[in-house]
């Protein structure tokens, strides 16, 4: 630690920074804090402030964010600092004048080597900065790295954050630290619940900021202590009326961000809800009230409900008939949008698609929906599923879109739609196709189920990839407005975790097709970004980039089968041999390459027309080995397959050290180089085992 004049060490104290707003936008509300201290604390490490690396507390409540940083010095130390001058070269005068600028004697100068050649520097001292002098600039500045949605003005300054700011709190151990931020003036007080604490809250030190706010202010201002908490009340809750909540941790995150002393209360709305589909419900508690639903063991959903309330209190009937006097007019409208979108069966709403503009360049939505009809029917053909129910599927698929349901909830976009589809006499199949068709939605989210659905859903996906890839819009950088990283990610999702038997070349290109030449060729380019994305997948499933580049690279037709390709070459990698036999594989490639530049032509080696043992061995050893290694292949043995290439390694080795390739006599040349063709063509049908060779 640095030693001030009088040889003590500096004051060391926590540091504590709070900003005091109007209630905040709760999603990212516990990033922004973390953000915050993240900022604040790279700040004070930089200008020598913070001589360790200290961890960073931070504060999240609907009303403030906050930092608390231990250890930190009152007051930077000095230190020495570099000013580079003129060439070692330079005139005797220019020297002498960089020498009076700094304060520095030319004797006193150093000599430095750089790569503009030699310098000399000037090695001036600068004092250190008290926390007055600086800390209010460094809260500004850390905050001016904060982003959020929009910023607000307040009162007739000029100054912007999330939320009009009201109060500031910093502090150094016992004392304030004066200065001014988002016009706002330092102090000690606080605040604490609007509405259960009583008065501003003087803090003593910095250190007592938590457990003070939350003894005298009922603030719980650490967010996952907070989190953590109303999870609890939540469980004990759910436990006391032997129900279940779900999937609810988005929703704990959200909720965490709008209260400051939770307490978990039960509500209840009438049973004659349940009639409507109960996606429609939990959606419109989840979403509009911020409610957690109830489930039974089954999965049932109950008429129950959970309020996280910002008030504890010893009688909580009244904030419980307050919100179910106030859900109860959500469900209304559910229910009253349920009951009038099926007064018009789903089919008498597709005509009306052609007022739905899908994309500028790619037509209406209903343009759209006879793509995916005429595309749905093609790839059914290819997996051998019902294509008229593939057809009636996709023709329906969109048109809950003009639902009212839809047009309030759009996340219930094919949910919708199976139910309305069900409620029209429409078979099972294609009710279940209209839902599943936007699946995967999100990493790891389910995959449709069954022929028909998939059907449904690769020609969804396959319609957007083709069309805004044939319009130029494909993803940039970290740009992707239309999702199409997410969609190819689905079709390879679909694909191969469905064990579906279709090229994807081929659906690609009937993707194309439909489009009927109305948009741009760019089939390899739209080919290449879903490998690049199923490259990504395989790396998940934690296969290594050589053994994915060695199998990708063949471009396989059914990517279905890639991840056994991958166990496959996984397997071979493990043999004693497997190093060899990939140099080699690198080396053939290598030859075959030059042979093919310089205008060389070979088919397949005549056994005949071989004259050195070696080359005789290889030929023999390699027609056993194939042998055994087809039989495999048909059984879909493909780790089989590669291990029977084992054996060559010696007689690919004796190959190399004692037969000439590029023989000067032609028909020797040929055959060699055509034995080595059919080396690589029969150990590279899984993978291009060359691209396993480790540089060395």
């Amino acid at each position: 630690m640095s030693k001030t004049k009088a040889g003590k060490a500096p004051v060391s104290e926590t540091l504590l920074v709070e900003l005091l707003t109007e209630e905040l936008p709760p999603k990212g509300l516990n990033v922004l804090s973390e953000a915050f201290g993240s900022a604040l604390a790279y700040e004070f490490t930089l200008s020598g402030f913070l001589p360790h690396n200290e961890a960073v507390r931070t504060y999240a409540t609907p009303r403030r964010i906050a930092v608390q940083i231990p250890r930190t010095l009152a007051r930077s130390p000095d230190v020495e600092r570099d000013i580079p001058g003129p060439s070692t070269n330079a005139p005797t005068e220019a020297v002498a004048g960089f020498a009076r600028k700094n304060g520095v004697p030319v004797d006193k100068l150093v000599r430095r080597a750089t790569q503009k050649g030699e310098v000399f520097v000037a090695r001036k001292p600068v004092k250190g900065s008290s926390l007055e002098e600086v800390l209010a600039g460094k809260v500004e500045t850390a905050l001016k790295t904060l982003s959020f949605p929009r910023a607000m003005r307040w009162g007739d300054g000029e100054v912007q954050f999330a939320r009009p700011v009201h109060g500031l709190v910093m502090m150094h151990g016992k004392r304030v630290v004066p200065g001014t931020v988002l016009g706002v003036s330092a102090g000690s007080t606080t605040l604490g619940h609007r509405f259960m604490s009583s008065g501003s809250i003087r803090l003593g030190n910095a250190d007592e900021y938590e457990a003070k706010l939350r003894k005298s202010g009922l603030v719980i201002a650490d967010f996952a202590a907070r989190r953590s908490e109303i999870d609890r009340q939540l469980q004990a809750e759910a436990r006391r009326l032997r129900a279940s909540l779900g999937e609810y941790r988005d929703l704990l995150d959200e909720v965490t961000a709008l209260v400051e002393y939770p307490a978990v209360y039960a509500g209840a709305f009438d049973t004659s809800f349940l009639e409507v589909p109960p996606e429609c419900l939990i959606l419109t508690m989840r979403q509009n009230q911020k409610y957690f639903p109830l489930f039974a063991s089954d999965g049932r959903l109950l008429p129950k409900f959970l309020i996280v309330s910002n008030l504890r209190v010893n009688d909580p009937r009244h904030v419980v008939s307050g919100n179910e006097r106030v859900v109860r007019p959500r469900l209304e409208d559910a229910r009253f949008f349920f009951n009038q979108d099926r007064k018009l069966r789903l089919e008498a709403r597709v005509p009306q698609l052609a007022k739905v503009v899908y994309h500028n360049k790619l037509g209406s939505q209903l343009e759209r929906m006879q793509r995916i009809k005429l595309l749905s029917g093609e790839i059914a053909r290819m997996l051998s599923a019902d294509v008229m129910q593939s057809e009636r599927a996709a023709e329906l698929s969109k048109a809950d879109l003009l639902t009212g349901m839809v047009g309030e909830f759009p996340e219930l976009q094919g949910v919708m739609g199976r139910y309305y589809a069900l409620h029209d006499g429409e078979l099972a199949a294609v009710a279940d196709a209209i839902e599943a068709h936007y699946r995967p939605r999100f990493a790891g989210d389910e995959l449709p189920e069954g022929p028909v659905a998939c059907a449904v859903a690769l020609a969804d996906k396959l319609d957007s990839l083709a069309g805004l890839f044939g319009i130029g819009q494909q993803p940039s950088g970290d740009k992707d407005p239309f999702g199409l990283r997410r969609s190819a990610l689905g079709v390879v999702r679909i694909l191969v975790e469905r064990q579906l038997p279709v090229s994807l070349h081929d659906l690609i290109k009937a993707a194309f097709a439909s489009y009927n030449g109305k948009v741009g060729d760019a089939q390899s380019a739209l080919e290449t970004f879903v490998f690049e994305r199923f490259s990504g997948y395989l790396k998940e499933l934690g296969f290594s980039t050589l053994q994915i580049d060695a199998v990708l690279s063949l471009r396989p037709v059914q990517i279905a089968q890639v991840p056994r390709q991958l166990e496959a070459v996984k397997a071979f990698q493990a043999l004693p041999e497997a190093e060899n036999l990939a140099a080699a594989n690198k080396r053939v490639a290598n030859i075959l390459k030059q042979a093919a530049s310089k205008g060389e032509s070979f088919r397949h080696a005549d056994g005949n027309a071989l004259k050195e043992p070696a080359e005789i061995a290889l030929f023999e050893a390699l027609k056993t080995a194939s042998g055994k290694a087809k039989a495999s292949f048909e059984r879909g043995d493909y780790t089989g397959y590669l291990k029977a290439f084992a054996v060559l390694k010696t007689p690919v080795d004796a190959f190399f050290d004692s037969v000439m390739v590029m023989a000067e006599q032609e028909t020797l040349r040929k055959n060699r180089l055509a034995l080595l063709t059919d080396l690589r063509e029969a150990m590279n049908r899984i993978a291009d085992i060359s691209k396993l060779a480790v540089e060395k």
